[in-house]
């Protein structure tokens, strides 16, 4: 399963961001009516993960133009940035709720 995930999060990274926003809409207005169907349910995956190549290029682009660039202490100790909670992290925080909204809407 790791490695079928792994698979395609590359094949979804090699996608040109741009070129999927041109078909949000088309998802989105396919999404909106609601039909207890393989495909509706086919429509919301690519739904998401067109939203999810646009998320991690904000993501992206938000944690390399931090002007302290913690970046550089984290490649230091080659761990991973940490950009959510962690397994036995007791620190109790409000959860964000994402808006479902048409990129138009930015």
């Amino acid at each position: 399963m790791d490695k079928m995930l792994r698979n395609l999060a590359e094949k979804l990274n090699q996608l040109d961001e741009a070129s999927l926003m041109s078909l949000w809409e088309k998802y989105y207005e396919r999404v909106k009516i609601f039909s207890p169907s393989k495909r509706w349910e086919e429509d919301v995956l690519i739904l998401s993960m067109i939203q999810s190549v646009r998320w991690k290029n904000q993501l992206f682009n938000h944690l390399w133009a931090k002007p302290d660039n913690s970046q550089t202490s984290e490649k230091k100790n080659d761990s991973p940035p940490s950009i959510g909670p962690v397994r036995g992290n007791k620190v109790k925080k409000a959860g964000k709720v994402l808006s479902f909204r048409s990129p138009q809407n930015d």
